[in-house]
């Protein structure tokens, strides 16, 4: 419970986000650019790297400067189920800030994009598939493999590569009343449609991102380790 109540923390959602997106950083720069005090963003930091979700990157900075990085890893809570009420109250919270801060940065970085060659570069996808919750698990897992097929070292990275951020989400429609659907029949209201330049509606299965969550609430410890492409802490 520590180390989700440690994630939970809005304010240390954010540094995580930086970290994840901008790179190493000193906590006097994260307060600069989270507009905070650096007594705070220096205690959030220790707090992070108490649970492994931070660490010091070993570069000597000016004077006593500490740089921190996200560390990268795939970590795992208890599926609802296995959760306790107090367990479940405090993923809710997680889950609620996480999902309100990635819609926010993707809103953001899409508007920044402009015209630049990058402003293709967000792709979104809503669609339907049903599915057994046997096949629901190896769906995620082969989610969870297709990203780390493309994770490789920095030295690895061809020229031109940029951190992409991903993110994961399927969730079940209420239950079906008896007779409603044929089984293999889609949902009448089912939109196969095109909603925009590389955002798609496919009744196939949802191709879109999320991250943070997924069968057993994967939290990627600030959303998939983005510059690695992970689906687990950053």
């Amino acid at each position: 419970m520590g180390a989700l109540r440690a994630l939970a923390h809005p304010r240390r959602q954010s540094v995580l986000q930086h970290l994840t997106v901008h790179g190493p950083a000193t906590s006097a720069t994260l307060a600069r650019a989270l507009q905070l005090n650096t007594g705070a963003t220096s205690y959030h930091l220790r707090e992070l790297a108490r649970y492994g979700f931070v660490e010091e990157t070993g570069a000597n900075g000016r004077g006593r400067e500490r740089w921190w990085r996200a560390v990268p890893g795939d970590r795992r809570f208890p599926p609802r189920s296995r959760q306790s009420p107090e367990m479940r109250l405090v993923m809710d919270e997680l889950n609620h800030h996480a999902y309100a801060a990635d819609l926010e940065l993707f809103e953001q970085l899409q508007r920044a994009a402009g015209d630049e060659p990058w402003a293709d570069a967000f792709p979104y996808s809503r669609g339907t598939v049903r599915l057994t919750l046997p096949e629901l698990r190896a769906f995620f897992e082969e989610y969870i493999a297709l990203l780390n097929r493309y994770k490789r070292p920095g030295a690895d990275t061809p020229p031109g590569a940029r951190t992409v951020l991903t993110r994961f989400l399927a969730f079940p429609a209420q239950a079906d009343t008896a007779g409603d659907l044929t089984p293999g029949d889609p949902p009448d209201d089912e939109d196969n449609g095109v909603e925009g330049p590389g955002n798609r509606n496919s009744g196939d299965g949802d191709n879109g991102d999320q991250a943070h969550r997924g069968h057993g609430d994967r939290a990627e410890a600030n959303r998939a380790e983005a510059n690695n492409g992970e689906a687990g802490t950053p």
